[in-house]
């Protein structure tokens, strides 16, 4: 049974920096792509992240591209979204996901396995 936790939210000031990872168990780590998704209020859930399963390729929604960092570490079975310069308006629940294959897509459908979430809110 794969299950993924998510960690590292919370509330920081604009400008701010927050560290999330996501601890998989289960399956084997090192074959799937893993994302990062997040969804606010009323709205929904949106693709921020992606990395293949080397680590080799890693993509950004345009909105974060630039301030925000997608690393894995196989040998813990670890993913990370380093998230800098944050803004009023990544305030969201962050979850992470494991795709069905090895380089994923931008789409939620694709992800087979989702975290919790975890919370992280910007003040400006």
């Amino acid at each position: 049974q794969v299950q993924l936790v998510e960690s590292g939210g919370g509330l920081v000031q604009a400008g701010g920096s927050l560290r999330l990872s996501c601890a998989a168990s289960g399956g084997t780590f090192s074959s799937y792509a893993m994302g990062w998704f997040r969804q606010a209020p009323g709205k929904a859930r949106e693709f921020v992240a992606r990395i293949s399963k080397t680590g080799s390729s890693t993509y950004y929604s345009d909105s974060v591209k630039g301030r925000f960092t997608v690393s894995r570490d196989n040998a813990k079975n670890t993913v990370y979204l380093q998230m800098d310069s944050l803004k009023p308006e990544d305030t969201a629940v962050y979850y992470c996901g494991r795709s069905r294959g090895s380089r994923g897509t931008n789409y939620a459908t694709e992800y087979l396995y989702w975290g919790q979430g975890t919370q992280v809110t910007v003040s400006s």
